[in-house]
């Protein structure tokens, strides 16, 4: 095959998995809610051999020592798409920790994980996004004990070379169907390594280790810790590459690949942790059946993961900042499809609810959601029985609104009214306290 047919064969490929993914994620596309802070583009941040941008996103009145969290993108993604998608920053709100959004020039919009300067920390990429790190540390104060990854395709790619590279800098990452580090590599120049992509590169777990070991001589730990998100499906990056992430990681910290814990989180979800049970496991891992490379970005799970946000689900009544009423569900509170409406607070089943890890709310061991997955204004919120679908989970930020995960709208209070019996909707997000809740 000659160099230009090997070009344009990887080039598809490339073009496929973005297309793939950008389908996959416009489910997530909402407006965002009005506040001060914003994307913010840093033009100079040090050593940046990747021709990389730097965006971050600092939330208003953050608190001193915040962590740090760098957000990857796909390939032909960028740092605006993430920003547009993903809903980080308003996490970020909530949980008060800084955003560092890395955003590819180069015509793939592919992060190098392939170059050895980039897989050995001399050049490329790698180094860019440390620049971008030392300076979210040095000049807004980030907390350099509390540095984390995440990414999609390419970004998880990246994301598992940022651990691979500088394991003294990251606490632990996450990855939305990704490859271990190094198998991207290539001698030729070229982006794509098609035998990685494929799922054809088995090695050993004691090789996948030395390979993280070999880029830190002399370096003794602590690791990071990987979580890792996978759909058997997956057609761009092949589904035995979960298996080698998983041994790799486990190998770096010196477990076997028997996992100490398992459990179902979702209907088609298989959960494993290596090394301990708890939340904060050195290996977590999460296998979806049947889903494609748009497997679920669990935005919850990667910051509990992370630690910064509580294990542990909140329960008590949502309480309206105007109508000083509850969210109620009536009758039983049990019957899938009845419609949620506000009523006096009296502390009972039907209005105490759950906010679970994952973005839930529950209530009777039923969920909360936006009634037929709708999307317009005036979609009914309902409870029927959990699915974690999209529908189902829900942000609650720190401005006060609850904002479904699916499509992007405000849990309201029907016509501002205050009254026993209104009926509660998903609305546009204006601002008003009709849309103001506590869960208290």
């Amino acid at each position: 095959m000659t160099a230009v047919h090997q070009w344009r064969r990887s080039a598809a490929a490339v073009f496929a998995v973005a297309l793939t993914l950008a389908s996959a994620l416009a489910v997530f596309m909402a407006p965002k809610a009005a506040h001060a802070a914003q994307l913010t583009q840093i033009t100079e941040f040090g050593d940046n051999p990747g021709n990389l941008e730097m965006y971050v996103y600092v939330p208003d009145n953050i608190g001193p020592n915040p962590a740090i969290l760098v957000s990857n993108h796909w390939c032909t993604g960028s740092a605006t798409n993430l920003y547009d998608w993903m809903q980080f920053d308003e996490m970020a709100d909530q949980y008060g920790y800084i955003v560092v959004y890395p955003s590819v020039t180069r015509a793939s919009k592919c992060f190098d994980v392939a170059s050895q300067a980039s897989l050995s920390g001399t050049g490329g990429d790698s180094v860019s996004i440390k620049s971008m790190v030392d300076y979210a540390i040095d000049e807004l104060g980030g907390d350099p004990d509390r540095v984390f990854a995440t990414g999609i395709s390419s970004g998880a790619m990246m994301t598992n070379v940022l651990l691979g590279v500088y394991p003294e800098v990251f606490k632990a990452g996450s990855v939305y169907a990704g490859v271990p580090f190094t198998c991207f590599a290539t001698t030729d120049g070229s982006e794509w390594n098609s035998t990685c992509a494929t799922g054809m590169i088995d090695r050993t777990p004691q090789e996948w280790g030395d390979a993280v070991r070999s880029a830190n001589p002399g370096y003794d730990g602590p690791w990071p810790r990987m979580q890792i998100f996978h759909g058997t499906e997956d057609q761009a990056l092949y589904y035995p590459n979960f298996q080698e992430q998983i041994d790799q990681w486990t190998n770096v910290h010196g477990t076997d690949q028997v996992a100490e814990f398992t459990d179902h989180p979702e209907p088609n979800a298989t959960r494993t942790r290596y090394g301990t049970i708890g939340g904060q496991a050195l290996v977590e891992a999460v296998s979806y059946e049947g889903v494609d490379h748009s497997v679920p970005h669990r935005l919850l799970e990667t910051l509990r993961f992370f630690g910064l946000v509580s294990a542990e689900p909140i329960v008590g009544e949502i309480a309206g900042a105007a109508s000083k009423r509850c969210v109620h569900l009536p009758g039983t509170g049990t019957v899938n499809g009845t419609q949620a409406v506000l009523w006096k607070c009296n502390g009972g089943a039907n209005q105490t609810f759950t906010q679970t890890a994952s973005g839930e709310l529950q209530v009777n061991g039923k969920c909360l959601e936006a009634k037929d997955s709708g999307t317009a204004n005036g979609t009914k919120a309902v409870i029927d029985d959990c699915s974690r679908g999209t529908s189902q989970l829900w942000n609650v930020n720190a401005d006060g609104t609850i904002t479904n995960v699916h499509n992007g709208l405000c849990l309201d209070a029907f016509g501002g009214g205050t009254n026993n019996g209104t009926e509660i909707i998903l609305w546009i997000c204006t601002g008003g306290s009709n849309q103001q809740w506590t869960l208290r």
